[in-house]
């Protein structure tokens, strides 16, 4: 029985293509365009697939490839706005990514620069997978064959494009981009004539009207997009490719195209775009959003892992105050995982991020959520601030010891000083708030220092049925704003009796005469 997790779902669907194809070897596809660095969306195609390749694995114990693709031979379209020597950049504008110098000077071209931008951004995650490059495939001649098919079948590809178009594309419109065989650029030119049997095109050039005869193989031309994904698709045998909503359409086109080939197009799967913090599509040109390195300066990968896994075909917003809520989700599932038995944990999503082998680091006994409300209350600018009180609720942590707590309190140093600190707003309790808040100090007062965090809730959940408060919701809304000075907050009895129940005490008597009781 296929466990009921989406990635296992998916992989039934390749399992159930293979079986059909008569094929040993299922082929996973990703691709990026290395116009500019690697990004979020980088990292979340990879690792979306990258769970599907290892839940077929699971599932049939049949091998796989996972082929990570840079379309490294498109034409420099724009000049990036986040690299340097924009002026010199802005000359190749039209010509092949592997003929663009590289602005940084470190490699032979600026698409070098980015393929080896994107194989350390995949190595520093840890996935296992094979680099492949447009422009080494185009050269070496894998695509020839394919793309002779392709010539032999110009009018019928065309045909499928060409509804799809407006007017004037549509007059000029060909899959074929021939390479300008003295500028080098990548020439989106109308096809004046097409010889099959020679493998070549005819077009003009219109800067000088000179007509040109050129092979469509060898790397001498390239294919526009759609039509270079469908053959690439039908040229490999790819078996599993996952793509944006804003791709539906050229999923379908493409698929189209493939089965014109003779080839059936891979399974394919579509997730939601990613929304900004005012609801807005994230967009690389815009830089609106939150970029890998931004989430890890507050969070580990792992708490990313969990944000791409949950819901990939709901719109979910990516930006800074997801990253609290994701990491105590990420340590709830690693933490059950452990009382799991095999099959349960192939519904966990942190056996999933950590393709069934979940560390036994993983686990914590702290909450960001919590360390990041005593980093508030302490004001701490340090780590060993917060290892002093992590060290009474948890005698004997270390850094060494609990490696991702270590990791949990840099990141929650990080947010609070970037985030919490600028928006921390105290409020005064009104009469019925400020005697509660009187009667939980003297309550404390008779506890012993080293209460349990359980039976300091339960005296929180007495407290807050004793006073006139409309739900226990309200209680602890008024002991986070007016303490803590913020909106949201942990379990109260957890965060007491890591700051101690003295130290709450002195909070409480702070507070109160912060705030003045008024007539």
């Amino acid at each position: 029985m296929t466990p009921k997790s989406w990635p296992f779902e998916e992989a039934s669907k390749v399992a159930e293509r293979l079986s059909a194809s008569g094929k040993s070897l299922a082929l996973f596809e990703t691709g990026y365009g290395p116009s500019g660095l690697p990004h979020i969306g980088t990292f979340m195609e990879v690792a979306r697939t990258s769970w599907v390749r290892h839940a077929f694995s699971v599932l049939t114990g049949q091998p796989s490839r996972l082929l990570a693709f840079s379309d490294d031979m498109d034409g420099l379209r724009k000049v990036p706005t986040n690299v340097p020597q924009q002026e010199m950049l802005a000359k190749f504008i039209g010509m092949p990514l592997t003929a663009v110098p590289d602005p940084f000077g470190t490699h032979d071209s600026f698409g070098a620069h980015n393929n080896a931008e994107l194989r350390r951004f995949l190595d520093s995650f840890g996935f296992s997978y094979e680099f492949a490059s447009s422009t080494e495939y185009y050269r070496r001649g894998d695509f020839d064959p394919m793309l002779r098919r392709i010539l032999a079948q110009h009018a019928e590809v065309v045909a499928v494009i060409l509804p799809t178009l407006g007017a004037e594309r549509a007059a000029t419109y060909s899959p074929f981009l021939p390479i300008h065989p003295k500028t080098g650029h990548v020439m989106q030119v109308k096809i004046d004539q097409t010889d099959a049997d020679a493998g070549t095109v005819f077009w003009t050039d219109p800067e000088d009207g000179t007509r040109y005869e050129t092979l469509v193989t060898g790397g001498h031309s390239k294919l526009q997009w759609k039509a270079d994904w469908a053959m690439r698709w039908a040229a490999l045998g790819v078996d599993y490719e996952m793509s944006g909503k804003d791709l539906i359409d050229s999923v379908k086109l493409s698929s189209q195209i493939c089965r014109l080939l003779g080839c059936p197009p891979p399974v394919s799967f579509t997730y939601e775009l990613f929304l900004d913090e005012k609801g807005q599509k994230i967009s690389k040109s815009k830089g609106n959003g939150l970029g890998v390195d931004e989430w890890l300066r507050y969070a580990p990968q792992e708490s990313l892992g969990l944000f791409m896994f949950n819901q990939p075909q709901r719109a979910k917003r990516l930006f800074f105050d997801v990253i609290p809520k994701a990491v105590d989700e990420y340590v709830t599932h690693a933490t059950k995982s452990r009382e799991q038995d095999d099959e349960a944990r192939k519904i966990n999503p942190a056996w999933h991020i950590h393709v069934g082998d979940i560390p036994a680091t993983s686990a914590t006994p702290l909450s960001f959520a919590m360390l990041l409300n005593l980093a508030s209350v302490v004001n701490a600018e340090n780590p060993e601030i917060l290892w002093g009180f992590i060290r009474r609720y948890s005698p004997g942590a270390t850094p060494e010891s609990e490696p991702f707590l270590a990791k949990l309190v840099e990141g929650a140093l990080a947010y609070y000083a970037d985030f919490v600190r600028p928006t921390k707003s105290f409020r005064e309790p009104d009469a019925n708030e400020r005697a509660a808040l009187e009667d939980l100090a003297a309550c404390l007062r008779a506890m012993p220092h080293d209460a349990p965090a359980e039976d300091l809730q339960n005296m929180l959940y007495d407290i807050g049925k004793r006073h006139a408060f409309p739900e226990l919701r309200a209680w602890f809304g008024c002991l986070y704003q007016v303490l803590l000075g913020q909106t949201e907050g942990p379990r109260f009895g957890q965060f007491i009796a890591l700051y101690g129940v003295v130290e709450t005490i002195g909070l409480i008597d702070a507070a109160l005469v912060r705030a003045p009781q008024t007539a």
